[in-house]
């Protein structure tokens, strides 16, 4: 069987609950999903290969100028199209970190250099990495919050980086994916910073906010219109399809809908680590719609047969078996996955701990 190294892989087992993909519990909003069914009347003609509407949108959502917009086909798209654009030689990535970094540096032939994040102190980033910041990196690529640790960079420190990435002439690729979950994501983020240093660019995405992933939409910000058109001449013409666009045009809209996900997110993030925490379970300071942790008793096989995947994170450069993505969900899907956890746990302890998930699978 083919392996999978992301989340979300309802298609290989036989699942009920997936817990391995951060997607809002709250699921498409009924704006987007009734603007997606509209659509499907206009998919007798092309797309708009420049997405004028939807870019529109989010220029005055984000407040920035249009130019500096280009929508791809999910996040993971325009992480390609900006190697493919930039051509960097020798790029700087955390370990571990979402995986499409590398993935989309290797298509490029370039040289990858990690940055492994250390246990000891909460897979936290630090001052430290300023100094692999040198002249001979032409990209560092970051998420914040990091993925799959959930943990955040504070803005003094990004602020350093991004000024430690201009001394040295190193571009700054910034994920921002996650921040929309954030009750303070707005003042968390670096687009402030794009008017003027044309050496950044930030990714977002509908994906998980409006729980979005088949359909595909992201988007990137830049003040470096000539990489912009660069990005946007590396793909196929019509990247984003009138469904997906449809659903960004409508989701803009959707300010209440976020507002009550993220009171959500915030309270059931607490829930979870908090039950987590009782069983004896290390788990790390939750930032995002999703929590991080480690459990020595190999709980992945277990929770598998009752129908309930979650994210091992042994395929992650700088980790090993033992470390654990899951979702946060509704309350009642919450609950379940607690007590089952509290279930397979005592399984373990009965047969052993050394159960590991030992498939290259995640």
């Amino acid at each position: 069987m083919k392996t999978y190294k992301h989340g979300g892989d309802v298609y290989s087992y036989d699942v009920d609950f997936d817990f391995s993909a951060n997607i809002n519990p709250l699921g498409m909003p009924e704006s987007v999903r009734r603007a997606v069914e509209q659509s499907i009347a206009d998919c007798v003609n092309y797309p708009d290969p420049y997405c004028r509407e939807l870019t529109a949108g989010i220029a005055k959502k984000e407040n920035v100028k249009e130019q500096n917009i280009l929508c791809g086909n999910g996040a993971a798209d325009l992480i390609f199209r900006f190697v493919l654009a930039k051509r960097p030689k020798k790029a700087l990535i955390l370990a571990p970190s979402f995986s499409e970094y590398e993935g989309a540096l290797a298509v490029g032939n370039c040289e990858v250099y990690y940055y492994t994040l250390s246990n000891q102190n909460g897979f936290r980033l630090t001052e430290e990495f300023l100094n692999e910041i040198t002249e001979q990196i032409d990209v560092v690529i970051l998420c914040n919050p990091n993925n799959p640790t959930g943990r955040l960079i504070e803005m003094s420190l990004l602020e350093k980086i991004a000024q430690k990435c201009h001394d040295t002439n190193t571009f700054l690729f910034l994920d921002e994916c996650f921040l929309d979950f954030m009750s303070d994501g707005e003042q968390r983020s670096m687009k402030k910073h794009i008017s003027h240093n044309s050496n950044l660019l930030i990714l977002k995405a509908f994906t998980k906010m409006y729980a979005i992933p088949g359909l595909r939409l992201g988007y990137c910000i830049c003040s470096d219109t000539n990489l912009i058109e660069k990005m946007r001449a590396s793909s196929q013409s019509w990247a984003v399809s009138i469904p997906a666009q449809a659903a960004g045009v409508a989701a803009l809209k959707e300010n209440d809908f976020v507002q009550k996900t993220v009171s959500l997110i915030r309270e059931e993030q607490q829930y979870i680590a908090s039950e987590l925490r009782s069983m004896g379970i290390l788990c790390y300071p939750p930032s995002a719609n999703y929590i991080f942790f480690k459990e020595e008793q190999g709980i992945y096989e277990r929770l598998l047969k009752k129908g309930i995947l979650i994210r091992s994170c042994h395929n992650y450069p700088g980790l090993c078996h033992g470390y654990f993505r899951i979702a946060v969900k509704s309350h009642e899907q919450n609950i379940m996955l607690i007590n089952a956890m509290k279930e397979v746990i005592k399984e373990g302890s009965a047969y052993g701990k050394n159960n590991y998930d030992t498939r290259n699978n995640v």
